[in-house]
């Protein structure tokens, strides 16, 4: 496990996505992604790497919407557990031929692709957080070519899906207003700035290169995504325990935002409606 998503870091864990075919989104998750189901109804999946967790949950609805310029789901990123998992990964994607783009982004190597309904995922690895560099406690990060094959050589072993040690490494969302939005994230949810790019803002908790990122790219004053458009349906924040959740909780509230308990989870908002469930580690 990362340090960066285990107390006392604040991290992103699961992530459900609005889907129209149910069906065809869990053979896409399981041949190209690599998750397992680990349950299962007639309009909802959840699926895992480890066999015990889930990482991804999926919920079908009726009528859906395609997908549209929205706030919303711009990617979530599913973290492996090193370069050489991520090479096996790659090698599937080409031999599968589906298609997709990849990022070296100096703190990590990425792979991106989008799911059946155009969710967008990211597949990374990280490189050792010793190499990141720092300046004016804001990492320094890119988008440069991947060395395809680099990443290929670290090794030769069969794919078999996801590796038990993959996690959900950060969610990168749109928003309709990046300051309105950022305030909501460090103010409100207790992350801290680390990276700032044209029309996004990166955050992070203990020095991460990014738990989550916000941006405008979708057009600012973007809308929500319709309760029936595929897309986000919500994301889990884990706090490392309950007085740091109850604490987040107070602050919300003391900002506007409104925080309501369900049995062992908080739900609340951010200002362009994407729902996050506070859960405690």
């Amino acid at each position: 496990m990362s340090k960066f998503h285990q107390p006392p870091a604040i991290y992103v864990n699961e992530v459900n996505i609005k889907v129209s075919n149910l069906a065809r989104s869990i053979q896409f998750y399981e041949e190209i992604i690599g998750l397992k189901v680990l349950s299962q109804t007639e309009t909802t999946a959840n699926l895992t790497a480890d066999g015990k967790t889930t990482l991804v949950s999926l919920t079908q609805i009726e009528n859906a919407l395609p997908k549209s310029r929205t706030a919303g789901l711009y990617h979530f990123a599913i973290l492996l557990p090193s370069r050489k998992n991520l090479a096996v990964f790659l090698r599937h994607l080409i031999q599968s031929g589906y298609p997709f783009g990849a990022g070296d982004h100096l703190v990590s190597e990425a792979l991106y692709l989008n799911d059946p309904d155009g969710n967008g995922i990211e597949v990374y690895s990280d490189r050792p957080a010793s190499k990141w560099a720092w300046k004016d406690d804001l990492v320094i990060m890119s988008t440069e070519q991947i060395d395809a094959k680099g990443i290929l050589a670290e090794s030769q072993s069969p794919w078999n899906g996801l590796p038990a040690g993959t996690i959900m490494g950060h969610i990168h969302l749109h928003v309709s207003n990046l300051q309105e939005a950022e305030d909501f994230y460090t103010k409100g949810l207790g992350f801290d700035v680390v990276s700032y790019y044209p029309q996004a803002v990166f955050m992070a908790s203990e020095k991460y290169h990014h738990h989550i990122a916000i941006n405008t790219w979708a057009g600012i004053g973007a809308p929500p995504t319709p309760e029936n458009g595929v897309g986000l349906n919500w994301y889990e924040v884990v706090y490392p325990n309950e007085n740091a959740r109850k604490e987040t909780d107070e602050r919300l509230q003391s900002l506007g935002y409104e925080v309501e308990e369900e049995s062992d989870y908080f739900v609340t908002s951010d200002p362009s409606g994407n729902n996050i469930r506070l859960t405690v580690h």
